[in-house]
Parts: structure tokens; sequence; C-alpha cells
């Protein structure tokens, strides 16, 4: 259930709940998300955080913008653990709301531990993950027999500034699905070293921006032609890359609903550049 009370409960007796914002949609918020933010009287929140899902927080609550993008930071990951310990201690209830899931790629589990070593207790409500939330939307699975036998999750982002250092061998493998989170900056170094490291140079891929939001686009190709396309798209960041065979159902799920004769199926903002 993710909840670490007995552990790391403190004299304040209070929970700070780490919840998933999950990755834009509103109606993709589970109920306890839900709940833990109609009862808080602050939520720290991040960029990715839709502005959908803010409009639920209470009027009475406080909203504190934790926000981080490339090379500018409103609070250091330092300051942001040090202020949830601070909120606590002053006897506010705490909400921490991460877009898509705390645990992937979100940096929920440096905050819990940071949370732990100074006694607080806290609960993590895991939230829909980008991966999933994009892909779905766009009509693409993750897995599908005979096109997939697992998912990778990656990171296109460098930290601080290093070059992007991946294991691209492993990653080559034209059985694995591979989602790349944060992964527009670099999208083109991506296509180069996979090619380089094995994978096909015609692989579908494809990449996702503003992904389960109305404003969704969805460009897809090859892995060689991807990093064009999405120049030619002009997508915005955050944009989430697929990269594998599974990216075909996407089409084929088009085709047949077409076909069945109940119109378009909902790919919201499909484009073929």
């Amino acid at each position: 259930m993710g909840t670490h009370a007995d552990a790391t409960k403190g004299p304040e007796n209070t929970l700070v709940h780490l919840v998933g914002a999950g990755p834009g949609d509103p109606e993709l918020l589970t109920l306890k998300a839900l709940k833990a933010l109609e009862t808080a009287d602050v939520v720290v929140y991040d960029r990715l955080v839709s502005s959908a899902i803010l409009d639920l927080i209470p009027t009475g609550a406080a909203r504190i913008y934790a926000g981080k993008a490339s090379g500018h930071h409103v609070r250091s990951q330092d300051e942001t653990n040090e202020l949830l310990v601070k909120l606590v201690r002053a006897g506010r209830r705490v909400v921490r709301l991460k877009g898509g899931d705390p645990y992937i790629f979100g940096r929920g589990s440096e905050e819990a531990l940071y949370l732990a070593r100074h006694g607080i207790a806290f609960e993590v409500v895991p939230g829909i993950t980008a991966a999933a939330g994009c892909a779905a939307r766009a009509g693409i699975p993750l897995t599908h027999r005979g096109l997939a036998t697992g998912v990778r999750f990656v990171t296109g982002h460098c930290r601080n500034n290093r070059p992007l250092d991946l294991d691209w061998k492993s990653l080559a493998d034209p059985q694995t699905t591979l989602v790349i989170y944060m992964g527009l900056a670099h999208v083109a170094e991506i296509a180069c070293r996979l090619i380089a490291a094995g994978l096909p140079a015609e692989t579908p891929a494809a990449a996702i921006a503003e992904g389960t939001l109305p404003g969704q686009r969805t460009v897809d190709g090859t892995l060689a032609s991807l990093p064009d396309r999405v120049i030619r798209a002009d997508l915005r960041a955050p944009v989430l890359v697929i990269v594998g065979p599974v990216v075909t159902v996407m089409e084929d799920l088009k085709r047949v609903t077409l076909a069945a004769g109940r119109g378009q199926a909902r790919q919201a903002g499909l484009e073929h550049a």
C-alpha cells in the first residue's frame, strides 16, 4: 500500500502524501490522490502537474511551486526536501504533488528517504506514469503479443549537463519496447546511438507531446526519420519517445476502426509529418 507510518512516524504524528498526479488528464488521477488533495493544508507541486489538476486543490490550501526546468530550478532538491520537513513540523497536512508517478523519474524516493531520516511519516500514492497514459491515449500498446516481450523505461535527460550515458547495446533490443522520458532535446542522438548499437534504422518510433491533454500530438515514423519529423512538427517539451514494433499497432487500430465504419479512433493529434 506504500504506507511507511510505522517506520517513520515522528512526534508530529503528521502524514506527508507523496502523490503521483498522472500524465495530465485530471480524470486519470486516482481516487486516493484526489482524497489527499482535498484534505491538504498545503500542496508542493512540480512543473509537470497540469493546470486542470491544480484546479482540484481546495481554495483554502496553500500552493508552493517547486518545479524544475532545464537550467532553471525554482528550488533545489535539497531545498524542497527541507521545505517538506519544515511544513510538517509546523503542523501542516502536506501533499507533495508530482507529475506521473513519484517513483518513476520523479525523485520521489529521494524525498521519501529524507522524510524517513527526519522521522516524518509518509505515504506514497502511485500515479499513472507518462509511458502508460500517453501511449494508451495515442493507441500504442507498450506490449503486444508477437511484437514485444518487455518494456524498458529510460530518461533522455542529461544529469548535471553530462553527456547522455546509457547502455546503448542493451537498449538496442528489437523485442523490447523502449520508452524514453524527456527525450526531445536528444532525440537525434538517441536515434543515432541506437542505430549504431544495432537497432535497425527502420524500427518504428513515435514522439508524443502534451500527453493525455486535449492538445496531445503524436508524430510517428522510423527510428531514422523521427528526429526530422519531430523538428518539422515543432513539438514542445515534455515529449515522450517510444521505439519498437508496437508503434505500428497505432496505425492498425486506426485502419480497423475506420474500416468498421465507427469513425476515427481517438488518436489525439496524430500527425503524419
